[in-house]
């Protein structure tokens, strides 16, 4: 048993043995503390990466795009580099024309790093479900770069290099 759990265990089988504890003036009352501004930014941006699979899930590649910062100077690395939002959106709707091409994307080994309080990176593997009709099944790997705007947390750099499937 790991030995913060066994401590507990243990605390908890003494806890009805143990006198009540003495009531507290207000000078000692323990202050609450929240999740740390860095804590929360993590979990801002793995909420972003989560609802941008909701997006992507429903067939809404317009609202998964809002996870991306709306300039013309976001950057994506894959086959070939890219720039811009427009642009962007536009490969996004040419190489996913139905929602069957689209699939079921999920995320996987997501980390994420804050860099400092205005700069963030993301890294994981990505995994979209599709029928043979839709493209087959694809997988690969990703590395974001977040900025935090006045909107929130968006990507402004997006190297994302898909495996390519082994030849029978």
């Amino acid at each position: 048993m790991r030995p913060l759990v066994a401590l507990a265990s243990a605390l908890l089988l003494l806890a009805p043995s143990l006198p009540p504890a003495p009531a507290q003036s207000p000078a000692q009352t323990p202050i609450h503390t929240h999740p740390s501004s860095s804590d929360q930014d993590i979990l801002a941006i793995q909420h972003l990466m989560g609802q941008q699979t909701t997006d992507w899930n429903r067939g809404d590649i317009e609202s998964f795009a809002t996870g991306y910062k709306n300039s013309p100077d976001i950057l994506f690395v894959g086959r070939t580099v890219s720039r811009g939002y427009k642009d962007m959106l536009d490969r996004y709707r040419k190489g996913y024309p139905t929602r069957e091409a689209m699939g079921t994307l999920s995320f996987s080994n997501l980390e994420v790093a804050l860099l400092d309080a205005r700069f963030a990176t993301a890294t994981g593997n990505f995994h979209l479900e599709r029928s043979t009709a839709g493209g087959g099944n694809a997988d690969g790997i990703f590395s974001l770069v977040f900025e935090k705007t006045s909107d929130g947390w968006k990507i402004i750099r997006d190297h994302t290099t898909a495996f390519t499937p082994p030849k029978p």
